[in-house]
């Protein structure tokens, strides 16, 4: 169940202690998030089911399953609301017949009454209402509805107004005041189904309004490639023999829109930009990309599905960076989902990549790895989201021959969308570098710093998060500095100590203002924009 009981409590205690940690005292933010669950407690607490088989399993990370097709299944959960927004992922498993659904309820008074959100298995997303078990649809839209997909369903409803959106898109919309309030739920109609990252607030969208404060960012017009652009942070640095990132500046632009154009570009044999058109898929696990590389994505809904991508060599016990390790290399305003193994993985002193403006989410193990003594890599403006194993930094507590010393890493202005854990999760790493990210709803912890690493995390926005930074999370102990980070909601307090080597000392940088953080993020990361 939703964790923000406890949350509150361990505010609460800790209310009474004086923190080393200098912390920017802040209003509580507009967007209250009013419930949300993702299963990783292991139980269904708070929530009512009626109909079907439901189950805590694991697929992936854990998820509530409904196995059950031969009857019309609900679950109902939080408590009476009038203006609300509930968003789930569900992955169709099953259906019985013809014309079943798969959906997020809202304004629920009971189990048979009550707006749905639905997918269904004629080819469409209904958005309708249950009146004394009848079904009267307000208005639907075509779709592709596939079993064994993940998909992420948000329903809106204020006033009379509703609006349905699938993996980020609003696709229907009706007027109906048949319902002014309500719980929330999830429904099966004559359908299996797996649902997981349930997340109420009580505002449009689950991350809260969007701010209509001025960034730096620009909207990227349908049809561009830009391949111009510098990072800030550890890609731009000058060492092990690579003056900052620049990719593939210098050698000609392609442009690709299938796997077999995709595959032979990223092999050839230096500079190269490469412009993705659309979205490609991928045969899985990962594709190698060799130095020298600028793979950027065309408009704001190209990228990849299936597969990942790998800059490094294959994995060997080299204890010094390979005269032929993988560099320069930037990967830029593309989407990646259900990748097989990783969406991105940077290893073997591969050094001088940037991973810049993408958006990431539902895959099967990390968004962003990056490990074996790999160095000076720049992440920022990355939305991240629907998935548990975000970013790691470090992969084992035994392969300090490799990485002591390297993984110097800097992580700026991402977001980090209610991903449970590994925001990163770093070892050894130093300094690591984490400002000005957003983090909204990280059930497990935000930034952990282990086995002897050196994180200075500063100048962030933590919303609802439990455990900011920890350098106790899990495993040998690390170093980790707070400052200046904004806590709001029912955000806990960093547990930080020791000493970090300032990135200073490496490259110059700004802040933004930590107050004006999230409405800078949400505006400005994930594709179609550039900037930052």
């Amino acid at each position: 169940m939703s964790k923000h009981g406890r949350l509150a409590s361990l505010v609460a205690a800790a209310s009474g202690f004086i923190f080393a940690v200098a912390l920017l005292v802040v209003p509580t933010a507009s967007a209250a998030t009013l419930f949300g669950d993702d299963f990783e407690d292991g139980n269904s607490t708070g929530w009512s089911s009626s109909g079907g088989s439901w189950s805590v399993v694991a697929d992936g990370t854990r998820a509530w399953r409904q196995s059950g097709t031969s009857t019309d299944a609900k679950a109902l959960a939080g408590a009476v609301w009038t203006g609300q927004t509930a968003q789930v992922r569900v992955k169709p498993a099953a259906f019985n017949g013809s014309g079943r659904h798969v959906a997020v309820t809202a304004r629920v008074q009971n189990t048979s009454n009550y707006y749905y959100l639905g997918l269904s298995n004629s080819g469409s997303v209904v958005l309708g209402k249950r009146v004394s078990g009848g079904h009267t649809t307000l208005a639907s839209a075509p779709a592709t509805v596939s079993v064994g997909t993940w998909y992420t369903l948000r329903l809106e409803v204020f006033g009379s107004t509703l609006r349905g959106f699938v993996d980020g898109a609003e696709v229907v919309t009706a007027t109906d005041a048949t319902f002014g309030s309500g719980k929330i739920g999830l429904a099966t109609y004559y359908a299996a189904a797996a649902f997981d990252d349930v997340v109420v607030t009580d505002v449009p969208g689950t991350g809260g309004p969007t701010s209509t404060t001025s960034t730096t960012t620009t909207t990227l017009p349908p049809g561009s490639c830009t391949t111009s652009g510098s990072p800030q942070g550890f890609a731009s640095v000058n060492a092990w023999g690579q003056n900052g990132t620049t990719g593939g500046a210098g050698g000609p632009t392609i442009e690709v829109d299938t796997a077999a154009e995709f595959l032979s570009a990223i092999a050839q044999i230096g500079p190269l930009n490469i412009c993705v058109r659309g979205m490609i898929a991928l045969p899985g696990p990962m594709h190698n990309v060799t130095s020298d590389k600028t793979i950027v994505g065309i408009g704001s809904t190209s990228g990849f599905t299936g597969g990942g991508l790998n800059i490094g060599l294959p994995p060997s016990n080299v204890t010094s960076p390979p005269a032929d390790a993988v560099h320069n290399v930037i990967i830029r305003n593309l989407v990646f989902r259900n990748w097989a193994d990783d969406a991105i993985n940077v290893q073997m002193f591969s050094h001088h990549v940037w991973i810049d403006h993408n958006d990431l989410s539902n895959g099967y193990d990390g968004l962003i790895d990056i490990k074996r003594g790999s160095s000076y890599v720049t992440v920022s403006w990355n939305h991240a989201h629907h998935h548990s194993k975000n970013m790691l930094l470090g992969h084992d507590d035994s392969n300090g021959a490799q990485d002591v010393g390297r993984l110097k890493v800097t992580y700026h202005h991402n977001w980090f969308d209610a991903t449970p854990q590994r925001n990163p999760r770093v070892r050894y790493g130093e300094p690591v570098h984490v400002y000005n990210n957003y983090y909204f709803y990280n059930t497990d912890v935000g930034v952990a710093c282990q086995a002897d690493a050196g994180c200075l995390v500063e100048g962030n926005y933590f919303e609802n998060v439990e455990e900011p930074v920890s350098n106790n999370y899990a495993g040998p102990g690390g170093r980790c500095v707070a400052r200046n980070n904004v806590l709001v909601g029912e955000s806990g307090q960093p547990d930080c100590s020791g000493s970090v080597q300032e990135p200073r000392d490496y490259y110059a940088y700004t802040l933004t203002d930590p107050n004006t953080v999230k409405s800078v993020v949400t505006a400005g990361a994930g594709v179609g924009k550039i900037g930052g």
